[in-house]
C-alpha cells in the first residue's frame, strides 16, 4: 500500500469558531501521526467563512511543535501572494526548527476572490506570470552553496524543505516536470484534468538536484464511516457547502442535519452530484476499493486525503477507519477522539 497523508483546511463548522477549528487541526495532526499518516498539510485560503487556514506557516509551526515525526507542510502557499524571499525566510526557519519534517507546497492560484487578492498583493495585477521565475528564485535562496547570493535569508542556504508544486491544471504539472520537482494534483476539486496532468508531468520530467525521478501525489476527498448510509449522511455537509459556494452564499460548513433539511432542486442536486463525482464516500471496504482504483488508474506514489465533516469526531473516525483498512503502521493505538 502506498503512503497516505492528510490535507486539513481548519474547517469552521456552523456553531463553531476559527479558534476551535485551529485547535481541532492541531488535534488532527497528533491523531494523524499516531495513526501512521505520512504528512499533514494545511492550505492557504483567505476570506472564507468555512476555512481558518489563512496563514500556513504559522499553523505549521504550531502543529510541528505538537508532534514529533509526521511531516508538516503547506498544501499550499499561494506564491503569487508573497515575495519569494519572505516564503524562503519562513520555511527555512521552520526547517531549522524542525529539520527533515517540513514540506513547502507551492500553488499559483490566489486562494481567494479577486478583491481579496488585490488587498493581499497591493497591486491590480492578479496574473501569475512570474510564478515559474518566483519558484526558481525561492529555491535558489535555500540551496546549499558556499557563497549564497545577496540577499541571503538567515536561516537560508542549506535549510531547504521538501518542495512540491501543486496544481489543478496542466500548467504546474509541466512546470514541476521541467524543474524536477514532486507534483501534487488537486483531484479533489479538479477531477477532469487528472490523467492529462499526470501524463504531462511524467513526460516532461527532467531529473534535478532535488529529485531524480517523478514523484506524484493525488489529493482526493474521502469520507469513511462504519456504514455507507452514515458516510453519505455525513457527506451532506459537503454537498450543501458546495451549493452555497457556487451560489455566492458563503458561510461555515453546515451540519448534516441542515443539509438533510434543505430542499435541493433537481438542478441543484445534479450540479452537486457532478461536483462530488470524484469523492470517495462509504464504509471502510468501499473506500479502500475506491482508493485502490485511483492508485491503479494514476500510479500515484502517495495519496493526500481531504476529509471535511461537521465535527472533529466524525473526521478522526474517518481517518481511523481508513488507516486501519489501508494497513498504515500505527505509532500509537490510543488515538484521542
Amino acid at each position: 500500500m502506498i503512503p497516505l497523508s492528510v490535507l486539513d483546511l481548519a474547517t469552521v463548522a456552523s456553531g463553531s469558531t476559527p479558534a476551535r477549528a485551529l485547535a481541532e487541526t492541531t488535534r488532527m495532526a497528533v491523531a494523524a501521526e499516531q495513526l501512521g499518516y505520512s504528512r499533514i498539510w494545511v492550505a492557504e485560503h483567505h476570506a472564507m467563512a468555512a476555512v481558518a487556514s489563512s496563514a500556513p506557516a504559522v499553523i505549521m509551526a504550531h502543529i510541528a511543535n505538537a508532534t514529533t515525526t509526521i511531516r508538516i507542510g503547506s498544501g499550499g502557499v499561494m506564491l503569487p501572494n508573497h515575495a519569494p524571499l519572505v516564503i524562503a525566510e519562513q520555511f527555512a526557519t521552520l526547517e531549522a526548527l524542525h529539520p527533515g519534517r517540513i514540506d513547502l507546497g507551492l500553488g499559483r492560484a490566489p486562494g481567494t476572490d479577486h478583491v481579496t487578492a488585490r488587498a493581499l498583493r497591493r497591486s491590480p495585477d492578479l496574473s501569475a506570470n512570474r510564478f515559474p521565475d518566483d519558484v526558481v528564485e525561492l529555491i535558489g535562496y535555500l540551496l546549499p552553496r558556499e557563497r549564497p547570493p545577496h540577499p541571503a535569508p538567515t536561516p537560508g542556504s542549506g535549510y531547504l524543505p521538501e518542495v512540491w508544486l501543486l496544481g489543478s491544471s496542466t500548467f504546474s504539472a509541466q512546470l514541476a516536470g521541467m524543474l524536477g520537482l514532486p507534483f501534487s494534483f488537486a483531484y479533489h476539486f479538479a477531477p477532469a484534468l487528472l490523467d492529462e496532468a499526470l501524463e504531462l508531468y511524467r513526460s516532461n520530467f527532467t531529473p534535478s538536484t532535488l529529485l531524480d525521478r517523478p514523484k506524484a501525489m493525488v489529493a482526493v476527498s474521502v469520507i469513511c464511516a462504519p456504514s455507507d448510509d452514515e458516510a453519505q449522511w455525513l457527506a451532506g455537509s459537503t454537498a450543501l457547502n458546495i451549493l452555497q459556494r457556487n451560489t455566492g452564499r458563503m458561510g461555515p460548513l453546515p451540519s448534516p442535519d441542515e443539509a438533510e433539511a434543505y430542499k435541493f432542486t433537481p438542478e441543484e442536486a445534479a450540479s452537486v452530484r457532478e461536483s462530488m463525482r470524484s469523492h470517495v464516500i462509504g464504509d471502510a471496504a468501499s473506500v479502500r476499493d475506491g482508493l485502490n482504483d485511483l492508485v491503479a488508474r494514476t500510479s500515484a506514489d502517495e495519496l493526500m486525503i481531504s476529509t471535511r465533516t461537521h465535527t472533529y469526531e466524525a473526521r478522526v473516525q474517518s481517518f481511523s477507519l481508513l488507516a486501519s483498512t489501508w494497513g498504515l503502521p500505527a505509532r500509537n493505538a490510543a488515538v484521542r477522539r
